[in-house]
């Protein structure tokens, strides 16, 4: 199964490589190209966008070839499409949020139909005493689940290479924890054909990217691993496979919800364009992009490492390890904001007394 998984994973690389320009060509062709013009773009000239093309064909393609091919599959597959359609039309007119909405929900009900579901949750123990039977409420909280991941990765695409390398980690740290419990074979093939995809597009994509994944690839990585995440992948409790993408990510989501409770706080939309989020704060303290990409990498391999470990050693040890790393993660994270504040602090007092 690794030998096929990797095969998977070269394969996908290969066509994905090799489609990439062509989806850059085709974005420039149409005039899908990321403009400057906010205050949260840290490129200074128009770049195409709907790269992600290129990582949706070599997925789809890689997927097809190798998957027992069964009713879930196929309905979940027909949901990334229209989350991939979606995402070409956002990256060529900015369509406003409400119609996105509707149209990730309508994909997100897709695989439920297929029969993907969270019928029950085990916060406590694997003991079965200890289920949570969710009943008529398993449909909306799984489209609820769906939809919430498929923005996740959206959210933290904002330097070069950032959301591309985090995806694959989050997908390697899935890959991982499927291979070591025994996961469905389509769920491994799935990863494999992600993480191919993603290696693929990121020679691309890395400062300075050429080309953008844009809401077509952003979107399409989120819903694959919300789907993947609650699909019987694990031998283990349905909580766990929910953990497993949340901690894996576990910074870029943080991030990105402290950001959105700061603008609302502040009186701003959730939504408005800023240089707030963790990225922006290491640049501004003197990190290049490629140095500020790494740094969280490194933390979301970290993470990725605490899921896996998570997920095949569940036990209250790993439970206390996840905490302290947590905590370690939360406070390099808070020296990181202080020390950013205490630069502003000094460019104001430098202004004052000049």
């Amino acid at each position: 199964m690794i030998k096929l998984a990797l095969l998977c994973i070269i394969a996908a690389y290969l066509i994905s490589l090799a489609l990439t320009p062509l989806a850059k060509k085709i974005a420039i062709r149409f005039g899908v190209m990321d403009v400057p013009k906010d205050a949260r773009r840290m490129h200074k000239k128009p770049i195409p966008r709907m790269g992600g093309l290129a990582i949706y064909i070599a997925f789809i393609v890689t997927s097809l070839s190798v998957c027992n091919i069964d009713k879930k599959l196929l309905f979940t597959l027909a949901g990334a499409t229209i989350i991939v359609i979606l995402g070409i039309f956002d990256d060529k007119y900015a369509l406003p949020a409400l119609p996105k909405f509707v149209v990730q929900i309508i994909a997100a009900t897709l695989p439920v139909i297929g029969g993907l579901r969270i019928d029950f949750l085990n916060p406590f123990g694997v003991a079965e005493k200890s289920y949570w039977f969710m009943g008529w409420l398993a449909i909306p909280l799984t489209i609820f689940w769906i939809v919430g991941m498929t923005n996740a990765i959206n959210f933290a695409d904002g330097l070069d290479g950032l959301a591309d390398g985090i995806s694959t980690i989050a997908c390697a740290s899935l890959l991982a924890t499927a291979v070591l419990t025994g996961a469905s074979y389509n769920s491994i093939i799935l990863l494999s054909a992600l993480i191919g995809a993603c290696l693929g597009f990121l020679p691309y994509n890395f400062h300075p990217a050429s080309v953008f994944m844009g809401d077509t690839g952003s979107t399409l990585l989120g819903y694959m691993l919300s789907v993947i995440a609650v699909g019987g992948m694990f031998k283990t409790t349905i909580t766990i496979s929910f953990l497993i993408p949340v901690i894996a990510l576990g910074l870029p989501i943080f991030d990105t919800a402290f950001v959105i409770i700061r603008r609302i706080l502040s009186g701003k939309s959730p939504m408005a364009p800023d240089k707030t989020h963790l990225h922006h704060k290491l640049i501004e303290l003197g990190f290049s992009q490629i140095k500020t990409v790494l740094i969280i990498y490194f933390m979301c391999a970290v993470c990725g490492l605490i899921s896996v470990g998570l997920a095949t050693g569940y036990n209250p040890t790993m439970w206390w390890t996840v905490l302290v790393c947590y905590i370690l993660c939360i406070f390099f994270v808070r020296i990181i904001l202080a020390a950013y504040h205490k630069k502003e602090l000094d460019k104001k007092e430098d202004v004052n007394n000049g």
